[in-house]
């Protein structure tokens, strides 16, 4: 199948090899992306390389972390050579540990403390890790939609072009299912899928990109890995079918000669 041309438009790159490709170029500015998956599959991985990259190109970026103290970040950052203190000495990033309770108050007032930091660094770039914290205030599906809704739209306002991870508890298997009410991903620009998938008795580790608002992109399930410069896009998997379900199966001789080979 032959893709359609990307459209021409200013994109913001992540820097990642192979995910830059599969994005036609990057994220849209100031748009909420969405990577979801399963507890250790590089989620964070992925987001800390996004507000690397920025900041490398002088754009300035901040964490803001529900759960994980700034200590943690420094080391998983110094794993792939990325020295995050050293950026936020430079102005070029700030970890912001929180809640959501803090934070959704924060941003209905003018003059926020989120606000205030985030002009005051220029700040072009925000990892929200992650945004299933905010069930914790939500007591409804319909109210949870509307918490997220209105923090998104306060990240567009400031003119961020955010990237926020939210976990599945399913490792193997999740059937992919979406409720109107309450799920992010309707109100996400681009989502991001990563899941485990098992090959011939090994787990391996799949990409996809389900939807990116305004903008073509490429919708074969990519193989990828982390390694020692941080998370890279490999080849889209070729000859399995069942990906998504977690076990994958070669598929027929026939199926390949109609439809893959074509």
């Amino acid at each position: 199948m032959t893709e359609r041309p990307a459209i021409a438009t200013e994109r913001i790159p992540t820097g990642i090899i192979g995910l830059d490709e599969m994005l036609h170029g990057g994220f849209l500015p100031q748009s909420a992306n969405l990577v979801e998956g399963a507890p250790g599959c590089g989620k964070s991985t992925l987001g800390m390389h996004f507000i690397y990259h920025g900041a490398l190109q002088g754009e300035p970026g901040m964490i803001l972390t529900f759960e994980e103290f700034p200590q943690q970040y420094y080391r998983d950052a110094a794993a792939f050579g990325w020295d995050f203190r050293a950026l936020e000495r430079q102005g070029l990033l700030r970890i912001v540990m929180s809640s959501p309770e803090v934070i959704k108050a924060d941003l209905e007032r003018v003059g926020g403390t989120l606000e205030r930091q985030i002009a005051e660094m220029g700040t072009r770039r925000i990892l929200v890790d992650s945004i299933s914290h905010f069930e914790r205030v939500s007591d409804t599906p319909v109210t949870l939609r509307s918490h997220i809704y209105a923090f998104l739209n306060g990240l567009r306002r400031e003119g961020l072009t955010s990237l926020l991870t939210r976990e599945t508890p399913y490792l193997l298997g999740e059937e992919i299912t979406a409720n109107s009410d309450a799920d992010s991903s309707f109100i996400a620009d681009s989502y991001l899928l990563l899941r485990y998938v098992e090959i011939e008795s090994a787990v391996r580790r799949a990409l996809i990109v389900l939807k990116m608002r305004g903008s073509d992109h490429d919708h074969r399930i990519r193989q990828f890995d982390i390694g020692p410069q941080g998370l890279y896009v490999a080849q889209p998997f070729s000859g399995r079918e069942g990906l998504l379900s977690g076990t994958s199966r070669r598929m027929s001789e026939s199926f390949i000669k109609a439809f893959v080979k074509r």
